[in-house]
């Protein structure tokens, strides 16, 4: 006889009653992907330092256009809570006090990648489609260039150009400057 596994999914809810009664505590790194907890890789410099250049950067014309958020959740379905590097959210007055952003907040979002890169085009990417984010980037630091996603359909984006330092890119959701590749990328 076989005995057959069950793999119990955690809902965002019970991920937050986790934290709440201190099963999860501030300093686990972890985030709720597909109903399990993933342990998140550790922010290396490089890493860190290309999203304080991307802050810097779309600090500066961003204005009261949106909000930037930096590694802070989203709550994407019943079982998905990833915290992306950087996410330009909708401006609103409570600056999401009551709840974290959802999908419909969201204007641009960023991965930033050095060591996750598989991970964030084949897991994270499809979550970001299926919510219907309408724009994601994907800062790929071991190969010196920005991947854009935009147009999302069930699972994929129709649309994907990858940009070298020499380009420059648009924020389709805003309008503000292009921004360099080469800015971006430490």
């Amino acid at each position: 006889m076989v005995a057959e596994t069950k793999r119990w999914l955690f809902t965002v809810d019970a991920y937050h009653r986790m934290a709440e009664t201190g099963i999860l505590s501030e300093n686990d790194r972890v985030e709720l992907i597909k109903g399990e907890l993933i342990n998140m890789s550790p922010i290396g410099v490089r890493h860190a330092a290309c999203v304080n250049k991307l802050t810097y950067l779309l600090g500066q014309f961003i204005g009261q256009k949106a909000i930037i958020s930096v590694q802070n959740p989203i709550r994407l379905n019943r079982y998905s809570e990833p915290e992306p590097d950087i996410m330009l959210l909708r401006p609103r007055s409570d600056f999401y006090a009551n709840a974290h952003p959802t999908a419909n907040d969201v204007l641009l979002l960023i991965e930033v990648s050095e060591t996750t890169l598989t991970y964030d085009r084949t897991t994270k990417l499809p979550l970001y489609a299926q919510a219907d984010i309408p724009e994601v980037w994907i800062v790929n630091l071991a190969e010196n260039q920005l991947e854009v996603y935009q147009t999302p359909t069930e699972a994929t984006y129709q649309h994907r150009r990858f940009l070298s330092l020499t380009e420059t890119v648009s924020i389709a959701q805003l309008s503000i400057p292009e921004l360099a590749v080469r800015d971006i990328i430490p």
